[in-house]
């Protein structure tokens, strides 16, 4: 399997990636589907083996400019377990698999009672525990900021960032003055993994699989994409009504048992809720809404203001470069996200990351590469956070 990169120049090119995924299984890396293809955009694509001198050769012909970015996808998904850490259970610099890291969670609340403490929002659509973990002092009347996970299965960076914010939270503690401060101050919920029969599904089956593993009435495909099944502009831009497709939004919006779950515990806790942190892969953005449309959020000012700085943070530790701005023209559009429908009801501080990388290894960032990632995402989500706890609303 190869991951091509393209850059289409105009309408026609464009025609032929159409063209192109019409006749055969075509997994869209970025964008996430081939509706949100567009003219002067970089698309990244994967392709099964069989197929690549085909669309080699089709590019070739009609002068598409393409790379190959990745050449033996296998190869580079052997090549992601390359951590030192080779711990037979839990590690913070490998990526962990859904038994280890529910484990994990039961494991960190148990040793750290004083901050973090382990409940069940809900269940996913094959029965599994969703856990959720609040980490903070106790203390009166305190806000909270909600970080979630694992949206999208095949993204393990993200995963592993939560578990890394949880790890950080625990170990420093007493030590770094401003997340004491924030520990003392607010509360963080965390989710380490939103789509776990999803992430399950990577690990046993189909490491690119992205959406849940739910049935589809009157269809033999599978699944809905979680961060399309949300009550913001619902199935109207960038989502599919095809539930065959990766991008499907779902019979309706929260139809799906983890998007309900996530949605019902914010709408119980929205007097609290101050900010809501979501994290994706792969592109290296910093997001806020809308995705949907087009019009900008009231405070929108405001939003890139905290987002540049953020980023800037999140540059200085090792000068990854990210890019900020309103998701809708910063990525593309696309109806029925998380962070939109965070931000409609009321939470007014909505990002949305997109980690590591640019494309170069895409979904299959190699272990090595979690440590720095969750290191320098660390200093902007303070620095959000921070903005948060002077800026209470």
């Amino acid at each position: 399997q190869k991951v091509f990169r393209v850059i289409l120049q105009n309408d026609e090119q464009v025609e032929i990636i159409n063209s192109l995924s019409n006749n055969m299984q075509v997994d869209f890396w970025q964008p996430d589907s081939v509706a949100l293809v567009r003219p002067k955009m970089q698309v990244d694509f994967r392709v099964e083996a069989d197929k690549s001198s085909e669309v080699e050769n089709l590019l070739k012909e009609n002068g598409v400019e393409y790379r190959v970015l990745i050449d033996n996808l296998q190869a580079a998904l052997d090549a992601q377990f390359d951590s030192k850490a080779r711990a037979t259970g839990h590690s913070y610099e490998k990526y962990n698999n859904w038994e280890t890291i529910a484990a994990w969670t039961a494991d960190i609340a148990a040793q750290n009672p004083d901050l973090v403490s382990r409940s069940v929002i809900g269940e996913t659509y094959e029965g599994r525990s969703i856990y959720l973990l609040k980490v903070g002092k106790s203390g009166p009347n305190k806000k909270a900021i909600f970080i979630d996970c694992g949206f999208h299965a095949r993204e393990w960076i993200t995963p592993a960032f939560c578990q890394w914010f949880v790890k950080e939270a625990v170990e420093t503690y007493g030590k770094d003055t401003v997340l004491t401060t924030l520990l003392n101050s607010l509360d963080f919920y965390v989710l380490p993994v939103v789509n776990i029969d999803g992430y399950v599904y990577t690990w046993t089956n189909n490491r690119m699989w992205r959406k849940t593993r739910s049935k589809n009435a009157g269809s033999l495909c599978i699944g809905t994409d979680l961060n399309r099944n949300f009550n913001a502009g619902w199935c109207t831009i960038g989502a599919s009504d095809n539930p065959c497709y990766s991008t499907y939004c779902g019979s309706a919006p929260e139809s799906e048992k983890e998007s309900k779950a996530l949605a019902d515990f914010i709408r119980e806790h929205l007097s609290t809720i101050k900010a809501y942190l979501t994290i994706h892969s792969y592109s290296q953005l910093l997001l806020f809404p809308y995705s949907y449309t087009y019009n900008l959020p009231s405070n929108s000012e405001e939003l890139e203001s905290i987002a540049r700085v953020a980023t800037e943070r999140l540059t200085s530790l090792y000068n990854t470069k990210y890019t900020y701005g309103p998701a809708a023209t910063t990525i593309y559009p696309a109806a029925g996200g998380s962070d939109d429908w965070a931000y409609n009801q009321g939470i007014k501080y909505s990002f949305t990351f997109e980690l590591r990388d640019t494309g170069r290894y895409g979904f299959a960032l190699p272990e090595s590469q979690i440590k720095p990632t969750c290191e320098e995402t660390l200093l902007a989500v303070k620095y959000i956070a921070n903005y948060v706890l002077e800026h209470l609303y």
